[in-house]
């Protein structure tokens, strides 16, 4: 009889729950920033640029551009292929629901990067809107 009962009650409870609910328990669980330093500190360009937006800013050490998808992922792929990751640690993250960002130190190369990430949230998930890359003195 339980098994009934919850069966008929699911589709009710999911129906008082809205989509901001769900997007807010799903943030509290889920860190973006996981997978994005993995492909980071792993120079996997491909993989990294999945989690680009449509149009995102690229900053990579001097040149900034408002690129596509696309563009940003040769971009990045540039990148590596000129500063092979070593490692990469995020070390700072904050920001709200819709909106976040991380900074992070990355050794490639044989020199050190900061690399700031910023990330909204959408119907289709989390994106980089974002990436900077910095070589540091």
């Amino acid at each position: 009889m339980n098994l009934i009962q919850n069966i008929l009650l699911l589709p009710l409870a999911m129906f008082f729950i809205s989509p901001g609910h769900v997007a807010a328990m799903q943030d509290n669980s889920y860190d973006v920033f996981v997978p994005i330093a993995k492909y980071i500190s792993q120079g996997n360009a491909s993989k990294l640029s999945a989690w680009f937006a449509d149009n995102l800013e690229i900053a990579v050490i001097s040149s900034s551009n408002d690129s596509s998808r696309n563009q940003a992922r040769q971009i990045i792929k540039s990148f590596f292929d000129s500063y092979t990751p070593r490692s990469f640690e995020i070390t700072h993250t904050a920001g709200r629901s819709n909106m976040k960002y991380a900074v992070g130190s990355l050794n490639a190369g044989g020199e050190m990067f900061a690399v700031t990430i910023f990330v909204s949230f959408s119907e289709s998930g989390y994106r980089i809107q974002q990436l900077k890359i910095e070589r540091l003195m």
